[in-house]
């Protein structure tokens, strides 16, 4: 690291300040050094205090920096320094000095239990007391970590005490901006997991390969003609290879991920570097299933529509399913849905020599259903935290629901509501533990009673959760099989008082935790697609497409293009080419019965193929 040299200026006015009685006329200030292990040099300094205006300054060269507060600010305060996409954050219960460092945003991460970022952006006295009620215990959790990850212990206050050339603060920074280095991983996972207490190895492990990747099979060309008329004909065979990964579960603990990577093989133009496309699936209730199996519908459509047009993908099968030892699936829960797609990435180049891959580090996002979701949730993420690392160039989000919270204020239930809002809220009892109270506050008999182990299920699909025929008498595990409307089938799971208080209670816990999973009011900087159907009835697009389409140009965005496939879906599946209207017809149960599973799916696929090719 370049040596500090602090200003004369600034070191004088530290020791007026720290000598008996001070000098009245001398205006409080914040003064510090903001590195990474090298200096922070012209980075932004922002300092937010309990009261006062909000101040800001620049480091200079050897990344000190010296704010003067003439607002009648007071402590504490929380000082944000910022560089190119690097932004750090620290923290101080009074005003003089603090330093802003990658340690110091784990102590603040830690504290905190959130990403310091939100707080910074509303901060007030009600945080500061928080940080400083949790700075203790933070301090001995982010001087535990540091010691593991670079074997020394940086000496004095992780927030305040001062650098000198060569000295061991200086050294445990390199050390560890090294240790970053050598994973290909940035403060911001390190972040992750400082603010659930979780390992810091951890998020070095991320995306690493838990069993080498293994090829399956290779896929003819031939295969695909299919889909010829979607995506032209298919160029590339394609290589189906089997992943397993390390990742991280929703409190930042150590588990894995299985999934798929598809190669395009077989001539030289698909053996060419190529983009990676990021798969995101479907809702799935099917414990086992893994989209490592070249039979497996999904992977045939992700082979078809990519690989063999020459892009390779990606695909997990999320946490809970398939190789995954995590013991649920956290159903819709955005930032575990990030992680698994981020990881997914990592693992796929670092099997690519395995799988005969060659990848250009250009990389797409896509998912389809919760797997929309999925694919937003990682692309925020990733922007936000990881842009050094993945190159994201375009997002395509395919029928998704993205507007969680409002799809609680509909009174109307979704096809398949006795899916997935059960699933929903187990999922999220098991994250946040505090959705209901006991099972059956929620849940009516017989439900109530094995409900919460019930998804994703070891042996049972969809049609078998609905009408079990392997029981004598056949179980209905789940109503549907016997004609039941959408809200007749949530009804007969819910309990009424749950469904109402979720629907007209703001502070429902149901609520609160739908509005923590939404995914609106971010701004990407790649281009996004977003594709669906005006006919869904699984995900509407009137309460989730076009409401995340208001919500991008609500901020004046001239990078998002939303697509509806429906007169196409109209045109191919429907009565006389236009969507049939009697609701007791075969017709009218066979085609809202297929539009979100069967029909959407490929067409909004082709849509996203030719948006990659306008990216890539």
């Amino acid at each position: 690291m370049k040596p500090f040299v602090f200003k004369l200026a600034a070191l004088s006015a530290a020791l007026v300040v720290a000598g008996c009685g001070g000098d009245s006329d001398q205006l409080p200030f914040v003064t510090g050094t903001a590195a990474t292990g090298a200096a922070m040099a012209n980075a932004a300094v922002t300092v937010k205090c309990a009261s006062g205006p909000t101040t800001t300054g620049t480091t200079a060269a050897d990344g000190s920096f010296y704010i003067t507060l003439a607002g009648g600010q007071t402590a504490p305060c929380m000082v944000q320094a910022t560089k190119g996409g690097l932004t750090l954050y620290s923290f101080t219960n009074a005003l003089g000095r603090v330093n802003v460092t990658p340690i110091s945003d784990l102590v603040v991460s830690k504290a905190l239990g959130s990403d310091p970022s939100a707080a910074f952006a509303s901060f007030d006295s009600t945080k500061g007391a928080t940080i400083s009620a949790g700075l203790t215990t933070a301090a001995a959790y982010v001087n535990t970590q540091v010691v593991a990850l670079t074997g020394s212990s940086p000496p004095g206050d992780l927030l305040s005490a001062n650098f000198k050339v060569g000295d061991a603060n200086d050294k445990v920074l390199d050390a560890l901006t090294a240790s970053l280095s050598t994973a290909g991983k940035s403060v911001y996972d390190l972040r992750n997991s400082a603010v659930f207490g979780a390992s810091l190895t951890t998020s070095l492990n991320r995306g690493t390969l838990k069993t080498s990747a293994v090829v399956l099979a290779t896929l003819p060309k031939a295969a695909f003609a299919s889909l010829a008329a979607l995506t032209g004909p298919a160029k590339c065979d394609v290589k189906v290879v089997k992943l397993n990964y390390n990742t991280i579960g929703v409190a930042g603990e150590s588990t894995n991920a299985s999934g798929v990577m598809l190669v395009p093989t077989g001539s030289d133009t698909c053996n060419a570097p190529t983009a990676l496309v990021a798969y995101a699936k479907g809702t799935d209730v099917s414990k086992p299933r893994t989209l490592a199996n070249p039979a497996d519908g999904e992977t045939q459509l992700l082979a078809g529509v990519y690989a063999a047009q020459g892009y390779a993908v990606v695909a997990t099968d999320y946490l809970g399913f398939a190789d995954s030892a995590y013991s649920y699936h956290p159903y819709l829960h955005a930032d575990s849905e990030a992680s698994s797609v981020i990881d997914s990435i990592r693992a796929a180049r670092n099997a690519a020599v395995t799988a005969g891959a060659s990848l250009n580090g250009k990389v797409m996002l896509t998912g389809y259903s919760q797997g929309g979701h999925s694919s937003m949730a990682a692309h925020r993420a990733i922007e936000r935290d990881n842009a050094a690392e993945i190159n994201v160039v375009g997002g395509a989000h395919l029928a998704g629901p993205y507007n969680l919270s409002g799809s609680f204020k509909v009174t109307q239930a979704v096809a398949g509501a006795q899916f997935f809002i059960p699933y929903l809220v187990t999922a999220w009892q098991k994250v946040y533990g505090n959705i209901y109270k006991n099972v059956s506050d929620a849940f009516k008999a017989p439900y109530a009673s094995y409900i919460e182990n019930l998804l994703p299920n070891p042996t049972l699909g969809y049609t078998s959760l609905a009408y079990d025929t392997s029981t004598n008498p056949p179980t209905l595990w789940l109503p549907g099989a016997l004609g039941e409307t959408p809200n007749q089938a949530r009804d007969a799971v819910f309990q009424a008082a749950f469904i109402t208080d979720v629907q007209t209670n703001n502070n429902s816990p149901a609520y609160l935790a739908a509005k923590k999973n939404d995914l609106l009011g971010w701004t990407p900087k790649a281009p996004v697609l977003l594709c669906g159907g005006a006919g869904d009835p699984t995900v509407p697009p009137a309460v989730q497409q076009n409401v995340m389409k208001a919500d991008f140009d609500s901020r004046g965005l001239k990078n998002v293009t939303s697509v509806d496939v429906d007169a196409t879906i109209q045109a191919l599946y429907g009565v006389s080419g236009k969507a049939p209207t009697d609701p007791t017809s075969p017709a009218f149960s066979q085609y809202y019965g297929s539009y979100h599973g069967t029909y959407e799916p490929p067409l909004c696929a082709a849509q996203a193929k030719g948006f990659f090719d306008t990216v890539k």
